[in-house]
């Protein structure tokens, strides 16, 4: 069975798997705000946080 011979750091092994995601696939529009976003990623929009076209999150305004 084949051993490496040298430890790869973390570093350059999460470098070389960063190529999947250049793929412009994954983006998705969001039904509610019409804004695209990463596939299962929540995003921000107007103070608010959506996933899945809902509201789970609102911005807190600094009194």
């Amino acid at each position: 069975m084949a051993h490496p011979k040298r430890k790869i750091s973390k570093q350059r092994r999460d470098k070389r798997r960063t190529h999947v995601k250049a793929v412009a696939d994954n983006i998705s529009t969001c039904p509610t705000t019409g804004q695209p976003h990463l596939f299962h990623r929540a995003h921000w929009h107007e103070g608010k946080l959506y996933y899945k076209g809902k509201v789970v999150m609102e911005k807190e305004v600094a009194v």
